[in-house]
């Protein structure tokens, strides 16, 4: 049996969870950019609309439902929302939009885009074993990190004489963020 070494639990916790790190990664960077583009999904279909709207005390989420069924979208419903003069409704394949003022829209149908999709699921389930899951590789990314600076031990790179100084410096950003954002 391998000897319990500092750099024996981070090399086997690193190869145990580098497909998970890779793909958290790559699901990040997609969540932290979903605002600009949609990376969950991609649009095969637009279709301009025009509907009466009624006042704004009658728009709720019955009217939204209804108003889906009305244009044809028989997918299920999400949300809607009404926001700067638009009302916006989400159904799970469609996204509808339409100007308040006007009430000339557009129907967007659109797919879930192959693996990127299934990615994103990571930073969104909410299942308990997903959680638990989720809480050990948390756990696991601590180590890794523990261990990572405790596995030199002699010469000029250790940790007491080189890495607290990049520890340090890596905490900055985020702390400016916790502080300031």
């Amino acid at each position: 049996m391998a000897k319990l070494t500092a750099r024996n639990i981070h090399r086997d916790l690193g190869y145990f969870y580098v497909g998970l790190i890779i793909s958290f990664a790559f699901s990040g960077i997609m969540m932290n950019h979903r605002e600009m583009w949609h990376p969950e999904k991609y649009t095969v279909a637009t279709k301009a609309i025009k509907v009466n709207i009624p006042k704004d005390q009658e728009i709720t989420e019955k009217f939204a439902e209804d108003l889906g069924q009305q244009l044809g979208i028989e997918d299920k419903f999400r949300r809607y929302k009404v926001k700067e003069d638009k009302l916006k409704i989400s159904f799970e394949k469609n996204d509808v939009e339409i100007d308040l003022k006007t009430g000339k829209g557009e129907i967007e149908t659109f797919v879930k885009t192959p693996i990127i999709s299934q990615t994103m699921k990571l930073h969104k389930n909410t299942s308990n074993w997903w959680i638990y899951y989720s809480d050990i590789f948390g756990i696991s990314l601590i180590t890794i990190a523990i261990s990572g600076m405790l596995m030199i031990t002699v010469g000029k790179n250790t940790f007491s004489k080189r890495g607290w100084k990049l520890a340090a410096a890596g905490l900055v950003i985020p702390l400016l963020v916790v502080l300031f954002v």
